[in-house]
């Protein structure tokens, strides 16, 4: 099977394999794996942020940002098809007490004038606007970068009216590879940042979340809280290690390898790209065929290759470094027999 499902599919590399069982452990819930203070530490100084915290998943990790930075009845600014809004379980609401505040980006970006008019005024009828979120890249806009330019006016909003920042960054490095910005050209302008190992970077699990010492140290209880306060993790941050210091650059083999699927596409009839492609997601719109998305996706699996629907119409593949230049050829291939 060509897994274009995900980049969360992809299996540890050998390197990864033998730095987990070579990991010197300790107990991390006491503060003495040696392996995840180095990850951590190494994950602070790229993301030039004071501090950061090992966490199981995006996902907690996104969690545990909202529950350190909001407080019970707040509300939190975020684009419509959010991450955070659309696939963490309604975890804000169910967690943290907010409510979600969302506005239609362009792009997954959103817009200055938008997010100026959402801050709520001093009102006994209206919730504190506790957090605003970005997503970067952003999943369901197809892997879009959300442009520096576009953050930084954002912060600069938030900044003003005293609402910190969160960055979804899950894929922040396709960004980084694919715009040739220095991924501190981003973080400058969030308050705190939540980047997943387990996704291009192909670490088996675990993300990262990054902030001032105050907050990591709120973090750091939140994620005990949550059931996240782990023992001999090491092994698990050995590969998040190699991840994060050596499969960044390499990201950009996946990029390519998207562009030559979504050039592949573009010239078989009835299909749509309904994306501009900047990083490793495509998606593509079936409708013309006359079925829908789900069926599309069996009839790609009966041939091999498997993919995720993504709406009634809409098909998504991701690519990853366990996919070849050889595993494009043959999707073409299926695609245009389809």
């Amino acid at each position: 099977m060509i897994d274009l499902r995900s980049d969360t599919v992809t299996k540890p590399t050998e390197a990864m394999r033998r730095a987990a069982y070579e990991a010197e452990v300790g107990d991390d819930v006491y503060g003495e794996d040696p392996t995840v203070r180095k990850l951590e530490e190494t994950a602070a100084e790229l993301l030039g942020k004071e501090e950061a915290l090992f966490v199981t998943s995006g996902t907690q990790g996104n969690q545990i940002a909202v529950l350190s930075h909001c407080a019970l009845g707040n509300e939190i600014i975020l684009e419509k098809e959010a991450h955070i809004f659309y696939y963490e379980g309604a975890a804000i609401s169910a967690f943290a007490g907010v409510q979600p505040r969302t506005l239609k980006g362009i792009r997954g970006a959103l817009q200055p004038s938008d997010v100026v008019a959402a801050i709520r005024d001093d009102d006994i009828h209206v919730p504190e606007t506790g957090l605003i979120c970005l997503e970067n890249t952003h999943n369901r806009a197809g892997g879009a970068i959300i442009p520096v330019e576009n953050m930084a006016q954002i912060y600069a909003i938030a900044n003003g009216a005293h609402i910190p920042v969160h960055l979804d960054g899950a894929r922040l490095f396709n960004a980084v590879v694919a715009s040739g910005h220095a991924v501190q050209d981003f973080t400058q302008y969030t308050d705190t940042v939540q980047i997943c190992l387990s996704k291009g970077l192909g670490a088996p699990v675990g993300s990262i979340i990054a902030g001032s010492h105050a907050f990591i140290k709120k973090a750091r209880k939140w994620r005990k809280r949550l059931g996240g306060g782990l023992r001999q993790v090491g092994i698990l941050a050995a590969p998040g290690l190699i991840a994060l210091t050596q499969h960044v650059e390499r990201l950009a083999e996946d990029h390519k390898r998207a562009e030559k699927l979504a050039i592949g596409i573009a010239n078989i009839e009835d299909l749509q790209l309904a994306n501009q492609v900047e990083t490793n997601i495509l998606l593509v719109d079936v409708e013309k065929k006359g079925i829908t998305a789900h069926e599309f996706v069996a009839q790609l699996k009966d041939k091999g290759v498997l993919a995720n629907a993504f709406g009634p119409t809409l098909v998504r593949l991701i690519t990853h470094y366990d996919i070849s230049d050889q595993d494009i050829d043959d999707v073409l291939s299926v695609l245009q027999h389809l």
